[in-house]
């Protein structure tokens, strides 16, 4: 089914009221129970709450209206993935709450994440809820990014000094990150700063989102065996960063497969968001 540009405003709307419900019911939370997946890669995408469970569910309650009405399809963390993604002209991308580790721990850096993803895993919409701020970002494809509802515009800061790298925490434990951070380093004084600085609290939906408030920053995750992120992890602040001129490919400067056919993890091609092509362009020369 083809949706007219009122109908991605009206989608974008329903998602910001769905994604804002949930924040809201997440900031007023605490974890009760913190179970564990079986088969996940590393802690962060292991552990589960019950509020990871009662966001979806306010989440499905105002979108699974449109599944019918639009013919979309629906791929959520918390639920088995139905396929219906890849039958589906378009399909509900869901993270009920991402940075599940920083909210157990009481930490800023986990949010709500909504994304309505095209067949050919194009973004059309990215909505961004955090509870801690709280704010809104949201992006519908062609019409640019906005903040709590005001156009919303990232620019470099004057006089930065250093580059930013957000970073997932198993960054810290990957093999051969020392010769990654000595490497970023150099790249950042060549570029003109300081030196860099790496963050590595948040979950990945809050990283890109930080990533495009502090420029010049990046951050990116290198293709592996298993893991990687998850589709979810990556499609609505795709289309955020694509919005504010901000890079987000793969590891190799192509489009991110946000409708991976055999599984809905990114480990096979890698992801990276940065705030400008030249500094993508040298990360690129890490991998």
């Amino acid at each position: 089914m083809k949706l007219e540009p009122g109908d991605l405003d009206d989608l974008a709307n329903l998602a910001i009221s769905a994604a804002t419900e949930a924040g809201q019911m997440i900031a007023q939370s605490r974890p009760q129970e913190v179970q564990h997946k079986a088969g996940s890669a590393n802690l962060a995408s292991q552990v589960v709450t019950e509020i990871d469970r009662r966001s979806e569910d306010i989440i499905l309650e105002t979108l699974r209206p449109t599944l019918k009405r639009f013919e979309l399809g629906l791929l959520t963390e918390e639920q088995d993935d139905n396929q219906s993604r890849l039958t589906s002209d378009y399909f509900w991308c869901i993270d009920p709450l991402d940075g599940t580790l920083p909210f157990i721990e009481g930490v800023p850096g986990y949010a709500v994440s909504i994304a309505l993803v095209g067949r050919d895993g194009t973004p059309r919409i990215g909505v961004i809820y955090d509870p801690i701020e709280p704010a809104v970002l949201h992006a519908v494809k062609g019409t640019g990014a906005f903040r709590n509802g005001q156009p919303w515009q990232a620019e470099a800061q004057a006089g930065a000094e250093m580059l930013s790298v957000f970073a997932d925490r198993s960054f810290l434990t990957m093999d051969g990150h020392d010769d990654v951070f000595n490497a970023l380093d150099k790249i950042a004084i060549d570029l003109g700063l300081a030196g860099m600085q790496v963050h590595t609290i948040s979950g990945a939906v809050m990283n890109v989102c930080s990533l495009l408030a502090n420029p010049p920053a990046c951050y990116f995750k290198f293709p592996k065996p298993t893991g990687g992120g998850s589709l979810w992890d990556f499609a609505a602040t795709a289309c955020l960063a694509k919005e504010l001129g901000a890079v987000a490919t793969d590891i190799h400067g192509d489009p991110l497969d946000l409708n991976r056919q055999d599984s809905t993890f990114m480990n096979h091609r890698g992801v990276l968001f940065a705030t400008n092509d030249v500094l993508a362009r040298r990360i690129q020369t890490l991998r």
